[in-house]
Parts: C-alpha cells; sequence; structure tokens
C-alpha cells in the first residue's frame, strides 16, 4: 500500500510530544508500506536534522517556513472561523506538493497527522483518508481560558470554539479519526463527533527506556519538558511557589532538576531558587531521570497522553503525577504511580517516596511492568492495524457514512 503521511511538525527526531508518535507511526508503517512523508520545518538545522527520517520511510520532503511570517497568518485569521493552528501550519509551496503527488501517483491511503495538517487534504475524495487529531485541542485551549487573563481569555475561548468547528469539519471529511486515550474519544463525542472515532495508545521503546546503572540520588527530583510550552512552564512555577517551599522546610538537602529545552524568563527565574537547576536542552534526558529518587508531573492543564510520565515509568523511577496529567495513562493510581493535585497532597507523596525506598522500589516496578503491558509501541501499532483496515474498507463502501 502507498501511504502519504502529512505531519504539522516534522517527525524526526523524534524528541517530543506528537513528533514521537508521528515518527513511530512513520516506522510501523513503512514495514509493510511504501510511505512518503511530508512536513515543515522552521529553521536550516531542523531541516538537516529531518534528513535523519529517510531510513525510515519510502520518501520524504520537508518545506521551509518562517515564524514571522507564520504569526502574519494567525493575525490575518483572528477575525475568521479558520483556526490560529490551521494558518500558522499551512504552507503553499506544500499543499502544492501534496496536490502534484496526488494528481501524479497512485496512493492508497492518505494519513494526517494532528489536526492542523487536515485542511491539505479534507477536500480530496475518491482516497482512503485518516486523521489522527491525537489530543483534542479545542479541549486544550478551551482549558486555558481559566488560566489566562482577558483578553487573552477571550483569545482561547474564541480559538477553541474555531478548533471544535473545524475538528466537527474534518471529521466529516475523514473516514476515520484517531485520538490518543478512551478519554479524549469522549471529548470528542461531546463535541458532536462520534462515529469512525477510535484510539491508539501512545507508546514507549522500551528498549531505548529502560533502567540503567546510574546510581539513584535520594535527594534529587526531576521534572521533564519542554519549557516554552505553558502547561509545563505553569505548572513549574506554581510548583516552585506552592510546594517547593514545604518539601525544603522538611529536607533542606533535598535537589529539583527541571530539564528541558527553550525555558522561558520565568523558568529560568526559577534556578535562582534553593536546590532548584534548570538545565536547559539536554542531550539525553534518560541519566537525569534515571539518577532521581522520582519525577513530578504536577501539570494543571493536560489533554492526551503525557509522554515524560511513561518514559518516567519506562525507566524505573516512580512518579508524582497530577490527577490529569495521569488521565492520559492507562495505569492506576496507588498502584504504578501517585496522584496528587494539591499542595499539601504533592508535598505528602513526595515525601512519603522519599522516606520509604521499598515503597518507591515497589512502584518503580509496577510501573515499568504497566508500561510494557500497557503502552508498548508494537501494542499500540497493532491496534492502528486494524483501525487502517476499517478506514480503507470503509473507504471502499459506496454507502460509508459520514462521520459526523
Amino acid at each position: 500500500m502507498r501511504v502519504l503521511f502529512l505531519s504539522h511538525r516534522f517527525p524526526y527526531p523524534p524528541n517530543f510530544g506528537s513528533k514521537v508518535r508521528a515518527f513511530n507511526t512513520i516506522r510501523h508503517l513503512a514495514r509493510e508500506h511504501e510511505v512518503s512523508v511530508l512536513s515543515l520545518v522552521r529553521s536550516d538545522m531542523e531541516a538537516a536534522e529531518a534528513e535523519g527520517i529517510a531510513p525510515y520511510c519510502h520518501a520524504h520532503r520537508s518545506f521551509r517556513v518562517h515564524d514571522a511570517l507564520q504569526m502574519g497568518k494567525i493575525a490575518l485569521s483572528l477575525p475568521t472561523t479558520m483556526p490560529a493552528s490551521e494558518a500558522f501550519f499551512h504552507s503553499a509551496a506544500m499543499q502544492r506538493e501534496v496536490d502534484r503527488l496526488l494528481a501524479q501517483r497512485s496512493f492508497d491511503l492518505i494519513f494526517g497527522h494532528c489536526s492542523a495538517v487536515g485542511r491539505y487534504v479534507e477536500h480530496v475524495s475518491g482516497l482512503p483518508k485518516l486523521i489522527d487529531f491525537c489530543d483534542v485541542d479545542s479541549r486544550k485551549w478551551s482549558d486555558y481560558v481559566d488560566h489566562k487573563r482577558w483578553p487573552l481569555s477571550w483569545g482561547y475561548a474564541w480559538e477553541g470554539w474555531r478548533m471544535r468547528r473545524a475538528e466537527q469539519r474534518m471529521a466529516g471529511r475523514f473516514d476515520a479519526v484517531t485520538v490518543a486515550t478512551a478519554g479524549e474519544m469522549e471529548a470528542l463525542a461531546d463535541a458532536g463527533v462520534k462515529k469512525r472515532v477510535d484510539w491508539f495508545a501512545n507508546g514507549v521503546d522500551l528498549d531505548y527506556f529502560r533502567p540503567g546503572d546510574e546510581v539513584c540520588d535520594e535527594s534529587l527530583i526531576t521534572f521533564v519538558g519542554r519549557m516554552d510550552y505553558f502547561p509545563n512552564e505553569q505548572c513549574m512555577v506554581d510548583f516552585c511557589a506552592d510546594v517547593w517551599p514545604r518539601l525544603r522546610a522538611e529536607r533542606p538537602g533535598l535537589r529539583l532538576q527541571i530539564v528541558g529545552a527553550a525555558p522561558t524568563q520565568r523558568v529560568l527565574a526559577l534556578g535562582r531558587l534553593d536546590g532548584v537547576e534548570v538545565t536547559g536542552s539536554v542531550p539525553d534526558v534518560r541519566p537525569f531521570v534515571r539518577r532521581s529518587a522520582l519525577s513530578v508531573t504536577p501539570l494543571k492543564i493536560a489533554r492526551g497522553t503525557q509522554n515524560k510520565i511513561l518514559e518516567s515509568m519506562a525507566l524505573g523511577v516512580p512518579v508524582v503525577s497530577s490527577s490529569l496529567a495521569a488521565a492520559g495513562v492507562d495505569a492506576v493510581p496507588g498502584e504504578h504511580l501517585l496522584v496528587a493535585d494539591t499542595p499539601e497532597e504533592t508535598c505528602a507523596a513526595v515525601l512519603h517516596l522519599l522516606q520509604n525506598r521499598a515503597e518507591r522500589e515497589r512502584l518503580a516496578a509496577a510501573g515499568r511492568t504497566r508500561v510494557q503491558s500497557h503502552h508498548s509501541w508494537p501494542g499500540a501499532m497493532a491496534r492502528l492495524d486494524g483501525i487502517v483496515a476499517r478506514c480503507v474498507t470503509s473507504a471502499a463502501a459506496p454507502d460509508a457514512a459520514l462521520a459526523v
């Protein structure tokens, strides 16, 4: 089968979030099919890095966009019903290449990764089309409203409404829609998208993310995430204001490392607090996590699956998470990870693990076992294979119903 795969961010290197999901999907499909990948890059460095995907697909091409121009497109979209993400991730050059390939080649499936690329191919008919929303972006933008001051709160409410309309529109023009969790399926249903929707989980490369030989530092806890992403920035700012002083009062030698690329000025300022280190980008997050007694994911805004939780569990490091962040992981609170929401609960959970090596070891073993059984990429891809097969079959059926 020939597959045209479109992604809003170039899926190589697979170093965060949606890129991990896209890359593993491409790598899996390419084992049995001929996969051509089209996506965007924002710098010469990204373009050079993108060449690394060559061994994992039949063909690939990246299209350079410039942030200033893309931001201008967002500004022009504001008084319209087009979502900002559709405007930001659109490239006329990529659209022309999509149209050219579809006119000249015989593809058997179009696979769109994330809602922002639906615009490129939603008009195409007579060809099976699957769009992987991953997360329900309309919900994410709506979630921001309570965490932003006016007029930003109004802007996020407007974007959430526009995105919901776009999700409904695209679902009606694709033969299958997928998300990363059953919970995201429910969110889509709340938005009126119920037919031909399914989910396949995010996985973890269990050979790459595995326990190592690093010596555990019982006075070290870690947060991992890209630090110019608002939910990550917000949760660490709040954690350092509301939880960190309580923890340091109980354990003065405790240290926190915030590991992740592109820290904002607010995050860099946290590095001036006693015991807090902001690392910025690191070549490999694994040794930072494996040296830690535990990792924390106190997110107040979270959609879909948090890879940082899966990776920590796979590395054999126990996790203390907010209930929102943990909701996207197929794990049982108290059995595979600890869940805490208030500053008091979070402080108590962290101290409980720091003071109890046996409990840390129990959660470490149980967490990795759970990831092996419920979040392996082979398991996720087996589920995707079934979805793809149904998509192709339903597209071929003359009475196939629309997805909304």
